[in-house]
């Protein structure tokens, strides 16, 4: 007689960065009837992601439950200290400290890990992994263990109907159609593919992420927006809503999985935020210029920007070649190097070393980054750290302050941040010291898609004069640090918490869960989802 396979304990769905304003009012008017039910009889909380890295840092930190000083990452190209050169964390597997569901496996817990973004294959897990079965950023490609988990999925659910990533240059509204069409038949597969292992059971935790909200966020925001520079009215009469039809997608994909979950701790993650493309990044290297903190280099200037625009544009062609050239051309593909470990394509520092005091960082677009170049830290150091490096930041700080979004009359920037000041750990030394804020007030538009001449943003201040530059960025949705959870299970009390949950917080909370030690962590357990889980005896 067959024993009965255990239930699983701790079932996680993340909706990856999708908006959770939307997603609240999509499901009070029924149009996401699963997430109501949740809602109805769960506790229900804002989550706040990682101050100042909530871009890069958002899913190793919830997976690892420290800051980015602590686990060391912050954005897919990173400064190496000590140097001015630049590498990539993939190549080294992301973080500098383990996942929490290492732990869990040390601790004899069953676990599936599938599709949790920027992480690697452990191939000590006690349980299953998925890397990139589809997903927004195609740094590993599609990888699986056991191998014969990936065996299974080639051959039960075949691959994601997008490919390995969705971004993309000018698009029609056909193209558009297309695009959502494969989103949706992506989290139909998912659902199935989820349900699939899910019904395995026994598993202590098992997570799962719907990517394609991130995918949809940034690729169709101004879609959805009416009042996006970028909106056309005539391209939505043949698209549609798509992140409607994404996120109901995902909403039916949910209610599917739940069916196979039993009495699990269901948890719904949406670990950080999406709204409108705003700010003016591209304008950060320019302004530094005209402020005298950096000087431009005596070569030719850094082709960062232009090898991104072309790295784009042959993705855009690569996942348009009919299936059989692209399966012909796969090896020669694979021979020129996988994303995470080759090295052409790096940027460079782009500034005179010899005279500049600081430098950007690429941190993402909502919130840039600045390095200071310090005496006795960096090769070239000409700060002096200490007193004159904090004057200096003061200066600074008041000076990007001073400058305005001429479109407004009001500050371009919102904040700048000290990341000393915000965190501690062996790692500081890897991320930049300023962090720039961009107001958000008003959206920037995008020159590849819809209405391009609302691109054009000018910006000033008594010092840098008048500054004008155009936004060539293909994306028209952008992150937001603010994000949404829902937990039920037959013991937790419905609540609406008050209070803004860190994502930091999740990690802890599954491990006392399921009675498991995790010393270290920046986070602090959720004491809302730790009722006594009685039905595990």
């Amino acid at each position: 007689m067959s024993m009965p396979i255990p239930p699983t304990k701790v079932l996680v769905l993340g909706i990856d960065a999708a908006n959770p304003t939307l997603l609240q009012h999509w499901a009070e008017d029924g149009t996401l009837p699963n997430l109501r039910s949740l809602i109805a009889r769960g506790v229900v909380g804002k989550t706040r992601s990682i101050e100042g890295f909530f871009i890069g840092s958002t899913w190793p930190s919830f997976y690892t439950g420290v800051t980015p000083a602590r686990h060391g990452f912050h954005y897919l190209v990173q400064l190496k200290p000590g140097t001015y050169d630049f590498y990539r964390p993939a190549a080294v597997g992301i973080v500098r400290c383990d996942p929490f569901w290492s732990r869990l496996s040390q601790a004899g817990r069953r676990v599936a890990v599938l599709d949790v973004p920027l992480i690697c294959v452990d191939r000590s897990i006690n349980g299953i992994q998925v890397v990139e079965w589809g997903g927004h950023d195609a740094v590993y490609r599609f990888e699986a263990w056991p191998s014969h988990v990936a065996e299974t999925i080639r051959s039960r659910f075949g691959e994601h109907p997008l490919g390995p990533s969705c971004d993309g240059v000018r698009r029609t509204p056909d193209d558009y159609q297309v695009f959502t069409d494969a989103l949706v038949r992506g989290v139909r597969t998912r659902a199935d593919l989820t349900r699939h292992f899910l019904r395995q059971g026994g598993w202590d935790f098992f997570m799962q992420v719907f990517t394609e909200s991130h995918c949809v966020g940034h690729q169709c925001w101004h879609l959805h927006d009416v009042t996006h520079p970028a909106h056309d009215p005539t391209f939505v009469a043949a698209t549609g809503d798509p992140l409607r039809r994404v996120y109901t997608a995902i909403d039916t994909a949910i209610g599917e999985v739940l069916a196979e979950a039993g009495d699990a701790l269901v948890v719904v993650l949406v670990p950080h935020g999406m709204s409108y493309w705003y700010g003016a990044q591209f304008l950060l290297r320019e302004i530094l210029f005209r402020l005298g903190v950096a000087h431009p280099p005596a070569a030719a200037p850094a082709r960062g920007d232009l090898l991104s625009t072309a790295s784009a544009g042959a993705k855009w062609i690569w996942r348009r070649l009919p299936s059989s050239i692209r399966e012909g051309l796969a090896p020669l593909r694979e021979r020129l190097g996988s994303p995470a470990g080759r090295g052409e394509g790096l940027p460079t520092i782009g500034v005179d070393l010899d005279l500049s005091r600081c430098f950007p960082l690429n941190n993402g677009l909502a919130v840039g980054g600045i390095r200071l170049n310090l005496l006795g830290r960096e090769p070239k150091g000409v700060l002096e750290p200490g007193a004159a490096a904090d004057a200096f930041s003061n200066n600074l700080t008041a000076d990007l302050l001073s400058v305005v979004d001429e479109r407004t009359g009001r500050p371009l920037v919102r904040r700048v941040l000290r990341t000393a000041n915000l965190y501690a750990g062996e790692y500081l030394e890897h991320l930049p010291d300023l962090l720039v804020e961009w107001s958000d007030e008003l959206p920037t538009g995008s020159a590849l898609v819809g209405k391009s001449a609302a691109a054009s943003v000018r910006v000033s201040s008594p010092k840098i004069g008048v500054i004008e530059g155009v936004n060539q960025y293909g994306r028209t949705g952008e992150h937001r640090p603010d994000g949404l959870f829902i937990a039920a299970s037959p013991v937790v009390r419905p609540n609406l918490l008050q209070r803004e949950t860190s994502i930091l917080d999740f990690a802890p909370t599954f491990a006392r869960f399921l009675d498991v030690d995790l010393p270290g962590c920046d986070g602090r357990p959720l004491d809302e989802l730790l009722e006594s889980p009685s039905a595990w005896g």
